[in-house]
C-alpha cells in the first residue's frame, strides 16, 4: 500500500535530526542473539492486525481473510482491526494491544499485518518485547511494517518476515513464496528475480543491475527507506555492523532518496555493512526544478567508495510480485548474479 504523503515529509525530518544521537545509541547497543520463531503449518491460527493506517474499504478485511484461508490457515481478527482514529487504525494503545495480545495468545501461531501506510512507529514504545521473546512466532508485512521489523529485531533478535501484507497481492508467485518459506522443508531458500521472456531479443523486464560485484554474507536487515531513516536516533534500529542491508521505497523523487541515503551515510551505515540490495523504487520519477541526480548516480555516490557487493532491481517493495524475506536471518548474496540465499534454518 502507498504510504501517506505527509509521513514522508514530516517523518523524514524527524528521522534526520538526531543523527549524532543515533551513532551514540548504536555503538552502545547490545545486539541480541538470533531468535528463531516457531514453525507455522497448515491449519494453524494466525492473528490479523492493523498496526499502522486504517482500512477504509471493508472488502479489504474480506480479501485478507480469504487469502489467508486459501493458504490453509485459520484467521483470528484483532479486537481493534477495524478501528479508526484519524488516519490510524485506532489509538496507539489499541494497535499495540492487538500486537501484544497476538504474541501472548498461545493458540495464535503467526501474526499478519493487514496493511502499511503510516503510524507503526508510534506504537514501538508500547510493544511488550519481553513477551515476544517468550513467545517467538512469525510476523509478516512490509512498507510501514518496517518499523516493527527493525524494532522487534533490535529488541529481541527475532527473525521476522518482510513480505505481502494481508490485503495485498496474493498472486501465484507470492502464494508460492509463502508456502515455500513457511510450509517448506526448511532447506536453503534462494531469492532470484523471475525472468519473463518476451519476443524481444534481450530480456528487459525484472533485470538486476550490479552496482559493485562480489559476494557477501551477513544478517539481513532493512526495509522501507523512508520508514527506516525516520527511526534514526531511537533504540529501535539494529546495529548495522557486518549486515546485509536491503531497501525499497515508493513515491519518492530522486532528491529525497539522495537525502535519505545521505542520512544513512552520516550514520556510518555504509562503512559498517557487508552488502547492499535495493529492490524497487516504485513511482520515483523526478519532478520539475533544476534537474535531478539519477538513482544510478545516487547509489554509485554512496556505495562505490566502500567497494561492497551491491545490486539493485530485486523483487522487493511495492510491486505485485515480491520476495518474502526473513528479516534478521543469516543470508548470502551474489551481487553479480543478483541472488540472495538463506544460510541457516529460519525456524525452531
Amino acid at each position: 500500500m502507498k504510504k501517506r504523503q505527509f509521513i514522508k515529509s514530516l517523518g523524514l525530518g524527524l528521522g534526520m535530526a538526531p543523527v549524532l544521537g543515533f551513532t551514540h545509541t548504536t555503538k552502545n547497543h547490545i545486539e541480541p542473539e538470533i531468535l528463531l520463531p516457531k514453525k507455522l503449518k497448515p491449519g494453524d491460527k494466525v492473528g490479523l492486525i492493523s498496526p499502522s493506517a486504517a482500512t477504509a474499504d471493508r472488502m479489504e478485511f474480506t480479501f485478507a481473510r480469504e487469502a489467508l484461508e486459501a493458504l490453509g490457515l485459520k484467521v483470528v481478527e484483532g479486537r481493534y482491526l477495524s478501528g479508526r482514529r484519524g488516519h490510524l487504525a485506532g489509538s496507539d494503545a489499541e494497535r499495540a494491544a492487538d500486537l501484544n495480545e497476538m504474541f501472548g495468545n498461545k493458540n495464535i501461531k503467526a501474526v499478519v499485518c493487514i496493511r502499511g501506510g503510516s503510524g507503526a512507529a508510534r506504537i514501538l514504545p508500547l510493544i511488550d518485547y519481553a513477551l515476544i521473546r517468550k513467545n517467538p512466532k512469525p510476523i509478516l508485512g512490509y512498507s510501514d511494517i518496517t518499523a516493527l521489523h527493525n524494532a522487534i529485531n533490535a529488541q529481541t533478535g527475532l527473525i521476522t518476515f518482510h513480505g505481502p501484507n494481508g490485503s495485498g497481492s496474493w498472486n501465484s508467485f507470492n502464494a508460492n513464496q509463502f508456502r515455500n518459506v513457511f510450509f517448506g522443508s526448511g532447506d536453503r531458500i534462494t531469492y532470484e528475480n523471475e525472468k519473463e521472456e518476451t519476443d524481444d531479443l534481450v530480456v528487459k523486464k525484472n533485470r538486476i543491475r550490479t552496482i559493485h560485484p562480489g559476494k557477501a554474507e551477513g544478517v539481513l536487515v532493512g526495509g522501507n527507506l523512508t520508514v527506516l531513516t525516520a527511526l534514526a536516533g531511537s533504540p529501535y534500529l539494529p546495529d548495522f555492523k557486518n549486515k546485509i542491508l536491503f531497501l525499497e521505497d515508493i513515491g519518492e523523487e530522486p532528491y529525497r532518496i539522495d537525502r535519505m541515503m545521505s542520512t544513512l551515510m552520516l550514520m556510518g551505515v555504509f562503512k559498517d555493512i557487508k552488502g547492499f540490495v535495493f529492490g524497487q523504487c516504485t513511482d520515483c520519477d523526478p519532478g520539475g526544478g533544476y534537474g535531478n541526480l539519477t538513482l544510478d548516480q545516487i547509489f554509485d555516490d554512496y556505495l562505490l567508495p566502500h567497494k561492497i557487493p551491491a545490486f539493485r532491481g530485486a523483487m522487493i517493495g511495492h510491486v505485485p510480485k515480491q520476495f518474502l524475506l526473513p528479516f534478521g536471518a543469516k543470508m548470502a548474496m551474489n551481487a553479480g548474479k543478483g541472488i540472495l540465499e538463506t544460510r541457516e534454518a529460519l525456524f525452531q
